[in-house]
């Protein structure tokens, strides 16, 4: 099996034991992205909206370092941590996923990583 790690300093560094997205197979596959900036390591404020941009931002850069970008995307999954906040989400997500219309699950979870609002990992061909 031929797998690469995918790494760059342009989103956040993992917080755990995992890469920030794998390749294999022509597909990449993230990890899943909080809204935390890339430089200084900080969740940002604001809420689900403002996280939403962040993610998108730390997901970009990822699939860029990957070979790919947001319209080779055919799978999404979105971690909310409250379903109410679906609608600021959604109006996001349409910005940067729209066009690419991948399939997508969504729900609702008890807690996220360092209190974040959202997350959301992608598979994207390469």
């Amino acid at each position: 099996m031929s797998r690469e790690i995918v790494q760059t300093s342009e989103a956040p560094k993992a917080i755990g034991p995992y890469a920030q997205a794998i390749k294999a197979h022509g597909f990449v596959y993230t990890a899943g992205q909080i809204a935390i900036l890339p430089e200084s390591g900080e969740m940002i404020e604001g809420g689900t909206a403002a996280q939403t941009r962040q993610v998108f931002a730390n997901l970009a850069a990822v699939l860029k370092a990957a070979g790919t970008s947001m319209d080779q995307v055919v799978k999404a999954t979105v971690f909310l941590r409250h379903m109410t906040d679906f609608a600021a989400m959604n109006e996001v997500y349409a910005e940067h996923l729209g066009k690419a219309t991948p399939a997508r699950s969504t729900v609702a979870v008890t807690e996220l990583p360092r209190g974040a609002l959202v997350e959301i990992d992608l598979i994207a061909e390469v």
